[in-house]
């Protein structure tokens, strides 16, 4: 199973700049989007124009038209479908889709989420770190049942020194403060979620996923690995390759952030 977890920055616009043509060619089996903004019909229409027309869609769109928006599209169909994360707080914010699959090995569960950008020291600070405690206990049902299941995602946290370019200069900036870190410390040790990405590709820096398209950020690769393949131990166990789409140059890129691809060994 290939699957690639992109946040496109708005489905629309990556589609104008290729980047469904991109995830096209990839020939992949399970797609995660994230910040889709837009209606069903809206992704419907790009999915079809891109090619997966007859592909089962699972989306959720934020309330407020424009923000968010988290999909799965996947060759086969779901076997169930949620967008409730946990807390009725974050129903309606288009921040989490999840849906069984079939396959060879069984049933697998696949997330996509965007998790909130946060800002330290306000209430959407809280907000965020209250969203990630449900994403947690999720896990922590699934990690105790031995179940097949995969988190991926705009976590907006980088982990670890290696996971952003300019580290020292946002110690007590959302995104890299301890308090966020400390639930993917939970997750990988107490829970035993692997980190796909890292455990493949070996120590970084990078490779980031997440450049502003502001000043020379892309081109002085000053980025953040803030997108994740999250999996429980026995799917972790069956990961065999993990790449990172980066553009070859700027003018290539069709999001601010670069696709996240993994293969699993699921025969």
């Amino acid at each position: 199973m290939r699957l690639i977890t992109a946040n496109v920055n708005g489905i629309r616009a990556a589609a104008r700049r290729g980047g469904m043509a991109w995830l096209a060619a990839q020939e992949a089996d399970v797609l995660c989007l994230q910040e889709v903004r837009a209606t069903d019909e809206q992704l419907a229409q790009c999915l079809d124009e891109g090619g997966f027309g007859d592909w089962h869609v699972a989306h959720t769109e934020a309330a407020a038209k424009g923000r968010a928006g988290v999909a799965v599209v996947s060759r086969d169909p779901h076997l169930r479908a949620s967008t409730s994360v946990g807390a009725e707080e974050f129903d309606g914010s288009g921040r989490w889709v999840e849906v069984d699959l079939a396959t060879a090995a069984g049933t697998v569960t696949v997330v996509s989420t965007y998790v909130h950008t946060g800002e330290a020291g306000t209430d959407r600070q809280s907000e965020k770190l209250r969203f990630l405690d449900e994403v947690g206990s999720r896990m922590a049902r699934w990690a105790e049942a031995g179940h097949l299941a995969v988190v991926t995602g705009d976590l907006n946290i980088a982990h670890h020194e290696d996971d952003l370019k300019n580290w020292k200069g946002n110690l007590k900036k959302s995104g890299f403060l301890p308090e966020e870190r400390a639930h993917l410390d939970r997750w990988f040790s107490e829970l035993q979620w692997a980190d796909v990405h890292r455990t493949l590709h070996g120590p970084g820096p990078g490779p980031y996923t997440w450049w502003s398209w502001r000043g020379k950020a892309f081109d002085n690769d000053a980025g953040w690995r803030i997108d994740y393949q999250l999996a429980s131990r026995p799917l972790a166990d069956r990961a065999v390759r993990a790449v990172v789409g980066r553009a070859e140059a700027y003018d290539q890129r069709w999001s601010d952030h670069a696709a996240v691809v993994v293969d699993y060994d699921l025969g």
